[in-house]
């Protein structure tokens, strides 16, 4: 081979070495920066609240419910969010354990095994406690409290799904009375059930709202500056076929504005799975974790 041959060769293998090289650092990067886009934020402390029965169109935009229509301007809305059944329980399921756990109805009581967004904080080290406005006592298991009063008791185990499941310790179950006034002492995540008066199912939307404004609004505010998350979401709306509820998310990280894309339940508990590092169980692991609501 002639030396301007041999020369001619080398530059071709280091040309094309270059570009492989160039091509796989492009991609890396590419994927780096993908990556970062869709991080989730990992918050001290999520709190959720559920609502009862009312649509989305109900709810946003009305003068009955200012403070949580505050929430939604400062925080994300979903406009395309959706519950997953009726009546009420399989949806509360649905949200904590990915599943309706086969129930069709409002009925108690039940039990089930797991797995569950409850069991799973508590197996990866974490905290978990549902808060029950009315519950008698902590981890009581009644149906309902006072129990003569089925239809609309103050409390109402149908609205408290890990009161089901036997891999929540009883400790977990807590009256509202022990929702701590030091947020900082939360759990890592933790549920709010309002009673039947207080969360729209006997009560008005403005006494839910005036509730929700005066027991969590300084949790609300809190969180901006404290890497903790609101979520205030509906069980079902009014039994409508689209069953299109508001969903909002509101504290540290969060971008301001609404967010078309379809969400449900399921939606929900993925994201929370996600932040955690947590697997997916049941439905939650049809669908993928809201990554664009985030700064």
């Amino acid at each position: 081979m002639s030396k301007f041959s041999y020369f001619r060769s080398s530059l071709f293998r280091s040309s094309f070495v270059g570009a492989v090289c160039a091509l796989f650092l492009q991609v890396l990067v590419s994927n780096t920066s993908t990556s970062a886009s869709t991080t989730l934020p990992r918050p001290d402390h999520v709190v959720i609240v559920m609502e009862e029965n009312h649509s989305y169109e109900q709810i946003i935009g009305s003068a009955s419910a200012p403070y949580i229509n505050s929430l939604a301007q400062q925080g994300a809305l979903f406009t395309n969010s959706h519950a997953v059944a009726h009546p009420s329980q399989p949806n509360y399921l649905a949200l904590f354990s990915g599943s309706t756990q086969g129930l069709t109805d409002d009925s108690c009581p039940h039990t089930f095994s797991g797995p569950d967004l409850g069991g799973q904080l508590l197996a990866a080290g974490l905290s978990f406690t549902g808060y029950s406005e009315g519950l008698p006592s902590a981890g009581s298991t009644v149906c309902s409290d006072p129990p003569w009063n089925l239809w609309a008791p103050p409390y109402a185990r149908k609205h408290a799904p890990w009161t089901n499941f036997t891999d929540v310790p009883a400790t977990s179950n807590q009256p509202f009375t022990s929702f701590p006034s030091d947020y900082s002492t939360l759990p890592t995540v933790s549920f709010v059930i309002p009673n039947l008066q207080n969360d729209m199912h006997s009560g008005s939307i403005q006494t839910a709202d005036s509730w929700l404004q005066k027991q969590l609004g300084g949790y609300a505010q809190w969180a901006q500056t404290h890497n903790s998350l609101l979520i205030v979401t509906w069980d079902e709306d009014d039994s409508g076929s689209s069953n299109h509820i508001a969903t909002i998310f509101s504290g540290a990280h969060v971008k301001t504005g609404q967010y078309s894309e379809s969400i449900n339940h399921y939606t929900v508990l993925r994201t929370l799975e996600a932040m955690y590092g947590l697997a997916a169980i049941n439905n939650s692991g049809t669908v993928n974790p809201i990554t664009d609501v985030w700064q």
